[in-house]
């Protein structure tokens, strides 16, 4: 237990000042059937990924994921810099992203979360063909358009499923993020969920596999972080790492857009 403590109290005061990080997902994780833990892991210009943190608490809480942000930030993460986030869709995490790296900051809504969310709610029938819908929508290179199916998906279903309706346009520009921003086929398929943090909880679960029971959260934060630092030994760099540049560009771009949109509206 002492041991596991020292190594999880040092990962999560490392210094994050020389990583080059241009996008980091952000996730909960289930450990037990009553502990949520939030997750960040960050990806560098190289394609290579690391785990970030873990803290106690769910994304719907305030507190929670403004804790997780000041902890990046106080370890070197300048939040001057323009990096892509990418969350499950929760508003108090996506409050928390603009208070801390500034209102434009680029936000990618989970869009394997977003549909999963979508069909849940609808009768079996529509499972297919909604999901067809919101792939091609994905898929397409041309955000407007994109947004168009989207917002026709929503209109076909408002008389069988008008709450469903509602929520497939409920943050509709996050979803879309990755197409805004102009990024390749292959690399907004990386960027638009947040498997990273997915598949790392696979190994979490081997790497406690043992445990027949959780007391508390400090225990599962020593278990978690340990699975986490044992997932980094095989993390594999991200497919579409070729087409990060086209990213870091993107990002220049937004970010170079929306300083002048500021300047000019101070100067109006």
């Amino acid at each position: 237990m002492e041991l596991s403590a020292e190594r999880m109290a040092a990962w999560m005061a490392s210094d994050l000042s020389k990583l080059d990080l241009l996008a980091i997902q952000i996730d909960g994780l289930h450990i037990g059937e009553d502990l949520v833990l939030l997750a960040a892991v960050g990806i560098d210009g190289d394609g290579a990924k690391h785990p970030l943190a873990v803290i106690e608490g769910a994304t719907e809480n305030a507190a929670t994921v403004q804790a997780l942000l000041d902890n990046l930030v106080g370890r070197g993460l300048d939040p001057a810099v323009c990096r892509l986030f990418i969350v499950d869709g929760a508003k108090a995490l996506t409050k928390a992203i603009r208070r801390t790296f500034g209102s434009h900051a680029p936000i990618q809504r989970c869009q394997v979360h977003k549909g999963r969310n979508i069909t849940e709610r609808l009768p079996k029938r529509l499972h297919l063909s909604v999901r067809a819908a919101l792939r091609q929508a994905w898929e397409l290179d041309d955000a407007d358009k994109a947004e168009r199916l989207i917002r026709n998906l929503a209109r076909m279903l408002k008389r069988e499923a008008p709450g469903v309706a509602g929520s497939i346009l409920e943050g509709l520009d996050e979803i879309l993020t990755v197409s805004r921003l102009g990024l390749p086929m292959d690399l907004r398929r990386s960027l638009a969920c947040t498997n990273i943090i997915e598949n790392m909880n696979g190994t979490v679960r081997r790497v406690s596999h043992n445990v027949k029971r959780w007391r508390d959260a400090s225990m599962a934060l020593r278990w978690t972080a340990a699975g986490m630092m044992e997932a980094a030994k095989g993390f594999r760099r991200l497919k579409a790492r070729h087409q990060l540049p086209t990213l870091r560009a993107a990002l220049k771009r937004h970010h170079d857009k929306h300083l002048g949109l500021e300047a000019a509206s101070a100067a109006a």
